[in-house]
C-alpha cells in the first residue's frame, strides 16, 4: 500500500506558538497509528524558518515538494496532504491555506477565506448577525483617535462594564476588562498595538459553553455542550486556558443546561458551520446569560493539548479522534 506523505506543520511564531507545539504531539500520536500515513513534521519557528527536529531548514515548492533549503539537488518529498496545526498566525488566519490553494495541495481544515473571516472577531460578529445568531451588544473602531474614544465612552455609558478586544488575535490575547467608569484610553491603545481593528463588547457574567463541530461519515456532528468554569467568574485569560497552575475547571458535558438551550446552541452552530463554509472541524463557543444564548467566538483550528476541549468533546460524542482524522486524510 502506498502511504500518503502528510506534512504536519506546527509553531508559526505567534503568541500561540508554544500551544501549537503541544497540540501537534496529539496529532503525531494519532497519525503514528495510521498504517497508510507517512508523517513529516515541520516547525515554523519564530523567525519564519521551516525546520525539522534537527534544525535543518526546508521549503515547500510550487510543485508540492518539500526540499532541504540549502542542499542542491535534493529530490525532496512529494507532499500529498498538509495539516496546518497552528493556532493564530499564519494558520488560523488563512495565510498558509492561501498558499496551499495556490499550489493545489489538499489540506485539512477550513479554507483560507473562512479562516480569515472567523479569526477576525468583528467579521465573525457581522456574519453571526446576518445568519440570525445572537451576539452580545458591541461596536468596533478602526482608528485610535478622539472620535473613536468618544464613541467607546458613549457605549460605556450605556452598558457599563466592557471588554475591549484586539480583533485579530486569538486565545484571549489582547483582551482587556474595563470596569464601569474606568478610563478606556489605555486598553484601547494596547488593543490597537496588536490589531488595526478593535472590538468593544458589553461585558457579561455568563456561563461559558462550547461545542465541537465536525464532519464524520459525511454528516455534520455537533457535540453536547461542554463548559468552562473560571474561578470567581474571572475572565478566561490565556494563562487560565493553558497554565498548569490554572484554577479553571472544564466539564466535557455541561450540567443543568435545558434541552431548549442545547437545541439553540446546536441550531446556531449548524447555521454558522454552513453559513461561513467551515470545513472539517471547529470549536464554537457560546455564552449563556440570563437565559439567552449568545455567540462568543469560532475557533477554526482548536487546540488539542492534554486539557483541550475539542478532542474530548468529540470523543464524548462517540467518535475516535484518530479515526476521525484518518478519515479526513483518506478523503483528501
Amino acid at each position: 500500500m502506498n502511504k500518503k506523505n502528510v506534512l504536519l506543520l506546527c509553531g508559526g511564531g505567534s503568541s500561540e506558538h508554544e500551544i501549537s507545539l503541544r497540540s501537534v504531539k496529539y496529532y503525531e500520536d494519532c497519525m503514528a497509528q495510521m498504517p497508510g500515513v507517512n508523517t513529516i513534521k515541520i516547525e515554523i519557528d519564530k523567525q519564519g524558518q521551516w525546520i525539522d527536529g534537527n534544525g535543518k531548514r526546508y521549503l515547500l515548492d510550487g510543485k508540492r515538494f518539500l526540499r532541504a533549503f540549502e542542499q542542491d539537488g535534493d529530490p525532496g518529498i512529494k507532499i500529498d496532504v498538509a495539516i496546518p496545526c497552528i493556532h493564530g498566525y499564519p494558520g488560523e488566519t488563512g495565510d498558509l491555506q492561501s498558499y496551499f490553494e495556490m499550489i493545489k495541495l489538499p489540506y485539512f481544515g477550513c479554507n483560507s477565506e473562512t479562516s480569515k473571516m472567523c479569526f477576525n472577531k468583528i467579521t465573525t460578529k457581522m456574519w453571526a448577525t446576518a445568519l440570525g445568531v445572537a451576539n452580545t451588544p458591541y461596536i468596533f473602531v478602526s482608528e485610535n483617535n478622539e472620535a473613536s474614544i468618544k464613541k467607546v465612552m458613549e457605549f460605556q455609558k450605556l452598558h457599563g462594564e466592557l471588554v475591549i478586544k484586539a480583533s485579530n488575535q486569538g486565545s484571549s490575547v489582547g483582551c482587556y476588562m474595563v470596569p464601569a467608569g474606568q478610563d478606556i484610553v489605555k486598553p484601547l491603545q494596547d488593543a490597537f498595538a496588536l490589531s488595526p481593528f478593535v472590538l468593544i463588547e458589553k461585558r457579561l457574567r455568563p456561563r461559558e459553553l462550547e461545542v465541537s463541530v465536525y464532519e464524520y461519515d459525511g454528516k455534520l456532528q455537533v457535540s453536547y455542550p461542554g463548559e468552562i468554569v473560571t474561578p470567581t467568574s474571572t475572565f478566561y485569560t490565556y494563562e487560565e486556558k493553558y497554565s498548569s497552575a490554572s484554577e479553571s475547571k472544564t466539564f466535557i458535558r455541561a450540567e443543568n443546561v435545558t434541552p431548549e438551550h442545547v437545541k439553540t446552541i446546536t441550531d446556531y452552530a449548524t447555521k454558522l458551520y454552513y453559513g461561513l463554509k467551515i470545513r472539517h472541524l471547529s470549536r464554537i463557543d457560546f455564552f449563556l446569560d440570563n437565559g439567552t444564548i449568545y455567540l462568543n467566538e469560532i475557533n477554526t483550528f482548536p487546540g488539542s493539548t492534554s486539557i483541550s476541549m475539542f478532542p474530548k468533546m468529540l470523543e464524548a460524542n462517540g467518535h475516535s479522534f484518530k479515526d476521525y482524522l484518518e478519515q479526513k486524510i483518506t478523503e483528501l
